[in-house]
């Protein structure tokens, strides 16, 4: 791990190339970073979707949490879109985690199925 003093002393900016990214120093139009952590993460997955039911942290409001989808980000936010339609709900995507607004492991589950996914309900 870089000091304190590494870490704050990068170049942020420069005119000649504009913003620089903070991990790779290199300008963020040549920046792999994000590519890479994407690639990193579909790598860790073990191909099964795991669905629960989550309250923590939301003052009692319950969401269905949905980990481990093997697609990438762009992918991954359509997938979202299109099971927040089916839902009639609003939800989210956070660090590869869909959320969707209330308790439809069920449904979620028949849905991800027939869209060849191997799922599993998770939690209690």
């Amino acid at each position: 791990m870089a000091s304190l003093k590494e870490q704050l002393g990068g170049l942020v900016y420069s005119t000649e190339h504009g913003d620089t990214c903070p991990q790779c120093r290199r300008p963020l139009t040549e920046c792999e970073c994000a590519e890479q952590a994407e690639q990193q993460r579909l790598a860790e997955l073990d191909g099964i979707v795991r669905i629960r039911r989550e309250t923590s942290g939301r003052k009692g409001k319950g969401v269905t949490s949905l980990e481990g989808i093997p697609l990438p980000a762009d992918e991954l936010m359509a997938l979202a879109k299109a099971l927040k339609k089916r839902c009639g709900t609003g939800g989210a995507v956070k660090a590869g985690v869909v959320e969707i607004q209330g308790d439809h492991r069920e449904l979620l589950k028949g849905e991800l199925e027939k869209r060849g996914f191997r799922v599993r309900l998770a939690g209690g």
